[in-house]
């Protein structure tokens, strides 16, 4: 009976989270105007979303965001982690409880105070795209840092201290030395950061110029309008971007298998 009941628990986890998708998708290629009644086979939600400018804009914009914004958290976040890894033990722990605010902090607060301190105190314009760029930012480094901490706990830090006995310049020894060990770290909190980017709607909210939007702003001013094209479409962005990140996953499972037949080869 446990057996059955773990089986059981396992296929209701994975119906209430995939079925709304897998319904979204089905009904992104009809040409039904509601969820509920079913119409023909058409591909018009797709000529839609990649014919309309709005859309297209929209989409470009949000992905450039979010690739520029990941750079910056990257960045940060990496040196950051590599920081507080070789600083004080007292240093260390007050650096990773500082790292922990943002993280726990809700949204809404974060890109709040950021409006207030950028665009209220300090007069920055939201036309200039630095709010919600700095924005992002600050929701993505924390995140970065999370994912080096580990991997520069885990590496041979006598390999590095070897390096500078030998003559290297702490500089050179970072990028010879630290930064390949921790690479896998890096890669992984740059990922996180544009998946956090795509994903944010509070801070984008209250940080971002009036004339553009993101496509969580553009969804949700979206479904309260009347535009049934538009909101249709949307279906079919939302089926795009599901199967990008399950061919992602998919390649990302495939490299660390081969890798690991590799490994078993080598040894």
């Amino acid at each position: 009976m446990k057996k059955y009941g773990k089986a059981l628990f396992i296929i209701l986890v994975l119906v209430f989270l995939y079925a709304p998708i897998l319904i979204l998708m089905l009904y992104s290629f009809t040409n039904a105007t509601n969820i509920g009644a079913m119409r023909g086979f058409s591909m018009h939600n797709y000529v839609t979303l990649f014919t309309t400018p709005e859309l297209r804009d929209m989409i470009i914009g949000t992905i450039i965001l979010a690739l520029s914004s990941a750079v910056l958290a990257t960045i940060l976040g990496t040196l950051g982690a590599i920081g507080s890894f070789y600083s004080s033990r007292k240093a260390s722990t007050f650096i990773n409880s500082l790292n922990e605010v943002p993280v726990i902090n809700a949204d809404v607060v974060t890109g709040f105070s950021i409006c207030i301190l950028l665009v209220v105190v300090l007069g920055v314009s939201k036309d200039t795209y630095i709010p919600l760029v700095i924005g992002h930012v600050a929701l993505c480094a924390p995140f970065v840092y999370l994912s080096v901490i580990p991997k520069l706990k885990q590496m041979d830090s006598s390999i590095y201290e070897a390096a500078l006995d030998l003559g290297a310049t702490p500089a050179k020894a970072l990028q010879s030395i630290v930064i390949p060990q921790i690479s896998s770290g890096i890669v992984s909190g740059f990922a996180l950061a544009i998946t956090l980017s795509l994903d944010d709607y509070f801070i984008a909210t209250y940080t971002k110029p009036a004339t553009f939007d993101t496509i969580s702003t553009y969804v949700v001013n979206a479904t309260k309008g009347s535009q049934t094209t538009i909101k249709t479409a949307l279906w079919a962005l939302s089926t795009v971007i599901f199967l990008v990140v399950i061919v992602i996953v998919a390649a990302a499972n495939f490299r660390t298998i081969r890798m690991e037949r590799k490994a078993r080869a080598d040894a």
